[in-house]
């Protein structure tokens, strides 16, 4: 199977992600345009989406998985991202050194287990290798099982767990992969990649 992924620029990107977050119905809050903006605005980001057509009606082709990164460093500002520079600081060498941080992503309900999350993964390992990125860090939570076999099977390794008092479900993990050029050869998927605006 060949996945089509659209690559997209900031402003349409953001609109795109806050139209496929209406289909999320685990997410308690969803993305809007203009926060997208804000995190991404000024700094190196990649902004991706699967498309698929419809079980019922294959000449209607819909989005069905996306995937948003972005770089993270040293410094930085916004209290957020500063937080998790701090928290991964003991695990992840920032100096002298590019760091991409894969902030949000998902796959419809109805497309899981066909590889788009896999195939949006690798596409993102690709794009961070050719703009110069040592290696890509996740958060997840421990409940997201499936998101985290798929991380597995695309050898990511959790680096750290701040485990949850109340749910264990909840406790957060966090992920890494360096990258190198040997990281393509252990790419599977066949991708069709278009960029748009």
């Amino acid at each position: 199977m060949e996945y089509h992924i659209r690559q997209y620029g900031l402003q349409q990107g953001a609109l795109e992600i806050q139209y496929i977050e209406e289909y999320f119905g685990e997410f308690p809050r969803r993305k809007t345009s203009s926060e997208v903006v804000g995190r991404l605005d000024n700094r190196d980001h990649q902004i991706l989406m699967a498309e698929a057509a419809l079980p019922d009606d294959p000449g209607t082709v819909v989005p069905v998985a996306y995937k948003v990164s972005h770089e993270l460093k040293v410094g930085e500002t916004d209290p957020k991202l500063a937080d998790l520079v701090h928290r991964l600081g003991a695990h992840v060498a920032f100096q002298n050194r590019r760091v991409l941080y894969s902030w949000i992503g998902g796959t419809r309900r109805d497309w899981r287990g066909q590889g788009f999350f896999r195939a949006l993964t690798e596409q993102q390992e690709a794009w961070a290798l050719d703009n110069g990125f040592d290696e890509v860090v996740v958060k997840t939570k421990n409940r997201f099982y499936a998101m985290r076999s798929t991380l597995d099977h695309l050898e990511f390794n959790v680096i750290k767990l701040e485990p949850s008092e109340e749910d264990p479900r909840e406790s957060k993990v966090y992920l890494s992969k360096w990258l190198g050029r040997e990281v393509l050869d252990g790419h599977r998927s066949t991708r069709e990649v278009i960029n748009v605006g």
